[in-house]
């Protein structure tokens, strides 16, 4: 499209710059169509699932589209896969708020740099004010992706206290007015439904996390994991994750005490959210340890080349969440090779292929947003029954990694994830 050339609309123009002879095949541009993301995790700071789902998109939306990503946090490099990158810290006068205060004071700090975008794209409640205010500032649609809904979240009171209050009518807010939401699952939209009657359902539409399964695949050496405690030639139950409400830890705990004495439970467990769930946790491992020993504890975040080591070794890969709208760490694992026991609730379901590539436990929950088992005792049993049967069966529980790395191949690739994205990002534009 030459200079000279009268503007067109904006949907008309990147749909005469996607067909030129000039695109890569396989790639659909959007032309000079600018898009900006705003996220609270962004590479080196991620913590949980929406932060490796942001730098993976980031990371094949780039060559797409001119793309600039707003993150909170420390300096970073100011290039990331051909992304611009900014970053922004707690504003002065906010150190000593609360949590959620400090959030939208940092959103507030974000709004000007938004300035000169056609779309921006918020990832989770703590971005989300900022899409929406700048949706409303500069004239833009708003898209946000759904990881996670605060009303079903309700533990977060305990962190935040009336924060909680705050971050809940935020998400609410940029729900209602966002011109589309992106749910990582079909459980994910029901639920988005479900919490939000006031939003539109067609501007609801499902776009599943992703794998990188380049940079996610088994790694038979064992030096890492010998050096972490863990003997490779015995059997292993792996728990990779925050320890939250959502996680269910305790109940894998209370399920590990029926596992056979010879059975390594290795907990990769991120820093607990409260003291009441860090003592809770803490009593739990000690009375295993005490009960049956093989309890290997590692409270530290480990590099990506450690993480595949230990899920490679893995004989069955356990998560018991009772809250997981989608749940990446169960596709690190299947990429890696390891059968997958888990809690059969949100978007799950979706991911694993109940006996093909593991087991998904059966979970009845009260309907208060808590998530709680019905009967936590059943589950607890119905989830030891499951990774007793693999640990047993280590063949069976290897020919369903094998099918689970096929599985995040075929279904969950990044590139088809991206193109899923721009098809929302054109809905609106």
């Amino acid at each position: 499209m030459t200079a000279t050339v009268k503007p067109l609309p904006l949907v008309l123009e990147y749909d005469l710059v996607r067909l030129t002879l000039e695109d890569p095949p396989g790639l659909h541009y959007v032309g000079n169509v600018r898009i900006d993301i705003v996220t609270k995790e962004f590479p080196p700071e991620i913590y949980g699932g929406a932060g490796v789902h942001v730098a993976e998109l980031t990371r094949v939306l780039a060559g797409r589209v001119d793309l600039a990503v707003h993150c909170f946090g420390g300096e970073r490099p100011a290039d990331y896969h051909g992304a611009r990158v900014s970053t922004y810290g707690v504003p002065d006068g906010l150190a000593a708020a609360n949590a959620a205060v400090q959030t939208l004071g940092t959103d507030l700090s974000i709004l000007q740099g938004i300035s000169g975008s056609d779309l921006v794209h918020s990832h989770t409640w703590y971005a989300n004010m900022a899409g929406h205010l700048a949706s409303l500032l500069h004239g833009i649609p708003h898209v946000l992706s759904a990881h996670s809904l605060e009303p079903l979240r309700p533990w977060k009171a305990e962190q935040l206290g009336g924060g909680y209050a705050l971050s809940s009518w935020v998400e609410k807010t940029a729900y209602e007015a966002a011109a589309a939401v992106i749910a990582v699952s079909d459980g994910m939209r029901q639920d988005i439904l479900r919490c939000y009657p006031d939003v539109d359902p067609a501007r609801v539409q499902v776009v599943h996390n992703g794998i990188d399964t380049e940079a996610w695949a088994a790694d038979r050496n064992d030096d890492a994991v010998r050096t972490l405690g863990i003997d490779p030639d015995r059997p292993s139950v792996v728990f990779v994750g925050r320890n939250t409400r959502q996680k269910g830890v305790p109940y894998l705990l209370r399920a590990a005490a029926k596992l056979p004495s010879d059975v390594q439970l290795v907990l990769c467990l991120g820093a607990a959210d409260t003291p009441e769930l860090a003592a809770e946790t803490a009593r739990l491992i000690d009375d295993l340890r005490a009960q049956r020993g093989s309890v290997i504890l590692i409270e530290r975040m480990l590099p990506r080349n450690e993480v595949i080591q230990v899920l490679s070794h893995a004989t069955v890969f356990a998560c018991p969440s009772i809250y997981e709208p989608l749940g990446i760490v169960n596709l690190e694992a299947m990429a890696c090779g390891a059968a997958v026991v888990a809690s059969a609730t949100g978007g799950i379901p979706e991911v694993i292929d109940d006996g093909v590539t593991g087991t998904l436990v059966p979970l009845e929950q009260v309907q208060d947003g808590t998530g709680t088992p019905l009967d936590p005792e059943k589950f607890v049993n119905d989830f030891s029954a499951a990774l007793n049967a693999l640990v047993a069966d280590p063949a069976r529980a290897r020919a369903m990694g094998e099918r689970g790395r096929i599985r995040a191949e075929q279904h969950f690739s990044w590139d088809s994830i991206a193109e899923s994205t721009l098809d929302v990002y054109r809905s609106v534009l």
